[in-house]
């Protein structure tokens, strides 16, 4: 199967009413922040969506994002290969629509003037929003083990005097 080029604007409502259905790739290069976030793209990313309307007549349109990034390990500053698989479904809504009664399987994305939506900014925060807050090998593949991670001893706490001791003191000598 030959991969096709998604677009990077489309108009839902419109793609819904036709029950469009994309499988294609966006380029690695076009996604800048997610170049950003990430130590390296390795690959273009895969994506299938489908634009299609519920039983309510709400339009919306759902699929799937896959990628293989490289991260910096944050315990051994080592790169390694992430995979991310992202499935999302959205609901596009304009400025006059009630955000409040989409049900909550749909996530409410915002058209522009024109009734399009730009699927690479959006896909792009969906990837990003999916990497590891913390990027980390598995502890068994990293170069750092538990025992590393240890800095040094802590001393036991000396006793401190109990600052009443004082007053009891001058209790028992009124006594």
């Amino acid at each position: 199967m030959q991969k096709v080029k998604l677009p990077k604007q489309v108009e839902p409502f419109k793609s819904a009413s036709k029950r469009s259905d994309y499988k294609g790739i966006m380029l690695a290069h076009d996604m800048l922040r997610l170049n950003e976030a990430v130590d390296q793209v390795l690959d273009d990313i895969a994506i299938t969506v489908k634009f299609d309307t519920d039983a309510q007549g709400l339009t919306y349109f759902e699929g799937n994002l896959q990628t293989t990034v490289s991260l910096i390990c944050q315990r051994c500053n080592e790169s390694f290969v992430h995979n991310v698989d992202v499935d999302f479904c959205f609901c596009p809504v304009t400025d006059s629509d009630n955000v409040d009664e989409i049900p909550e399987t749909y996530e409410p994305v915002e058209v522009d003037e024109f009734g399009e939506i730009n699927l690479l900014e959006l896909f792009e925060d969906e990837l990003i929003l999916s990497l590891p807050i913390v990027a980390m090998h598995q502890e068994d593949d990293c170069k750092m083990g538990n025992e590393s991670l240890s800095y040094g001893s802590i001393e036991p706490e000396q006793e401190k005097p109990n600052p009443f001791a004082v007053l009891k003191e001058l209790k028992r000598n009124q006594e």
